[in-house]
């Protein structure tokens, strides 16, 4: 792999992942009800640092291949929908229209997967993980909606 190409698919992560300190939770997503299963704060960071890599890594691989197109398509989506969800979220306080993102978001993701494995096995094997973390994120934003009926049809 050229870490040259790793280090520019890194950055677009982080880029993606930088909407999370400038719309952090704050005290309206701490006031929220939210269900006993929700993810400890600290893993947050931990668990996208480890997916940033793994992505990075995906689309580095894939990048090399021959006949990448879609696959990197692909990733430029997911990765597009990932830096919308939180603004979308945290900023704006729209929880339904967060369940939207993320629905889409996991669509690409799972569509990510399908055309990574396609140009790298690996590639696409990288990016499951991914895949589990989104949809622990669709359960718990439709969880929080479900359980915040009046923020859900009142944003902020």
């Amino acid at each position: 792999m050229v870490w040259v190409l790793f280090a520019i698919f890194l950055v677009a992560c982080f880029a993606a992942g930088s909407t999370g300190g400038l719309f952090p939770p704050g005290q309206w997503y701490r006031d929220l009800s939210k269900p006993p299963w929700t993810p400890p704060d600290w893993l947050f960071p931990v668990a996208w640092s480890f997916l940033y890599i793994c992505m990075a890594a995906a689309g580095a691989r894939a990048a090399l291949a021959p006949d990448n197109a879609l696959a990197m398509a692909f990733w430029a989506l997911q990765i597009a929908l990932n830096g919308l969800w939180t603004p979308v979220f945290f900023g704006l306080k729209r929880i339904k229209l967060g369940m939207v993102v993320l629905s889409a978001l996991w669509l690409s993701v799972a569509a990510s997967i399908w055309a990574l494995w396609q140009v790298d096995m690996i590639a696409g094997l990288l990016f499951v993980p991914y895949l589990v973390w989104v949809t622990i994120a669709g359960a718990l934003n439709l969880s929080v909606w479900r359980r915040n009926p009046d923020q859900a049809s009142n944003p902020a």
